[in-house]
């Protein structure tokens, strides 16, 4: 198969590159500030780009993982997170939609309150904050475009970072700063190359065996730990400490972050 992944540079995409490539496929990855080695530089807000490219390269699946994925550069800069969250992903499913590729778009469970987990994928969305609303609004663009294409959602996740700010938690751990940590929705923290090999399991099941996948899918670890709790994991490992965190065990009123 021939495989193009956005984001490649992020933490997931990184990982998603690395599944395919060890399991022999053709993987091209682009990035766009972060791009650097085998990476191409595609700024994915340029339609016409975006259309040459995909024309150009002829995947046979995308993937992809780009957003903008920090809950308070999305709040500053709202209508540059609805442009990569929501029209971005609009443009790839009508572009595969009419060259007949396989999307597989990841979400996220922050299209959740988080109080009531597990989710269901019948679960109605509920999301707190703007970060979530624009990638379930990504979804609904999606489903509008390409009914056949796939939406994987997955929660926080962890694996090998070139820096700690790609891990909301590993930045918090990092900081000395006091800050409010979220005590009271309830998560699932997944390895990266988990979820890498479950996309490559549901590239190969729709392109190579010809099975039907469609749709809304969750995927997630089986551990629960609210992100405090995380943190006191993260610290406890790293012989740190988090007592520059209050645990916030309230969720907010204002739908502002959780």
């Amino acid at each position: 198969m021939h495989i193009l992944v956005t984001g490649a540079s992020g933490l997931l995409g990184r990982a998603v590159v690395a599944e395919f490539k060890k399991s022999g496929h053709e993987v091209i990855g682009v990035a766009f500030s972060r791009a650097k080695g085998d990476l191409k530089k595609l700024d994915l807000e340029d339609s016409k780009a975006v259309e040459a490219f995909i024309d150009q390269e002829k995947p046979d699946v995308i993937v992809h993982c780009a957003a903008e994925r920090r809950p308070d550069v999305v709040e500053k800069n709202p209508d540059g997170a609805k442009n990569l969250n929501v029209q971005v992903p609009a443009l790839l499913a009508d572009l595969t939609n009419d060259r007949g590729i396989l999307l597989i778009y990841i979400s996220t469970d922050y299209v959740f309150d988080g109080t009531s987990p597990p989710y269901d994928v019948r679960d109605k969305a509920n999301p707190l904050n703007l970060y979530g609303q624009t990638k379930y609004d990504g979804e609904l663009a999606i489903k509008h475009a390409n009914s056949a294409a796939i939406i994987l959602r997955v929660p926080i996740l962890y694996g090998a970072t070139e820096y700690n700010g790609e891990s909301a938690v590993n930045a918090l751990i990092d900081s000395s700063k006091t800050a409010s940590m979220d005590h009271y929705a309830i998560r699932y923290p997944t390895n990266v190359a988990d979820v890498a090999r479950v996309i490559k399991d549901l590239a190969y099941k729709v392109r190579t065996e010809k099975v039907f996948i469609s749709g809304v899918l969750h995927f997630s670890g089986e551990e629960r730990f609210t992100k405090y709790e995380m943190c006191e994991v993260i610290a406890q490992v790293l012989g740190t400490s988090v007592s520059h965190l209050q645990a916030n065990a309230s969720a907010p009123k204002d739908g502002s972050t959780y």
